[in-house]
């Protein structure tokens, strides 16, 4: 799906701005039936181009704690960040390049639950070297709203 025509990029930016924005009103704007707006959203659900969620800020939803964890890893990052990956705790888990190999975002319901996690969960997996926690205080921006090329 990464050859979008224009009217499927104005789709994905009408939902980015709102995800509850219903099929009629996207049909209006972008010129097609409502049914077309129907199939095209559908077809980009499946092919993984856009997931509709309620995005929320863990803080206001109770738990205690959100952070971001970077992690040095020896030997194959892949696998790691594989492992990584089938841990529920963690929600967002990169690759990356500089002074880490992966950073993995997580939240929690308290400090011990971080500190588990961190300390008996991902630094038990082997070729993690280290790791350093970010601990966000408050959420200033969240947004996912970069529109389309």
């Amino acid at each position: 799906m990464s050859n979008l025509d224009d009217k499927a990029k104005r789709i994905i930016e009408l939902l980015q701005g709102d995800g509850r924005m219903s099929y009629s009103a996207i049909a209006k704007d972008v010129g097609l039936s409502e049914a077309a707006v129907r199939h095209r959203v559908q077809k980009l659900i499946e092919g993984g181009v856009v997931q509709i969620v309620a995005v929320t800020d863990p803080m206001q939803m109770g738990f205690a704690r959100q952070a971001m964890i970077g992690i040095k890893v020896t030997g194959d990052v892949q696998e790691v960040a594989a492992k990584l990956g089938d841990m529920d705790e963690l929600d967002y888990i990169v690759i990356t390049t500089g002074r880490f190999d992966i950073l993995a975002e997580l939240v929690a319901s308290s400090d011990d639950e971080l500190l588990d996690i961190i300390s008996q969960r991902v630094s038990t997996i082997d070729g993690v070297v280290s790791t350093e926690t970010f601990v966000y205080m408050r959420l200033v921006k969240q947004t996912y709203a970069w529109g389309v090329i």
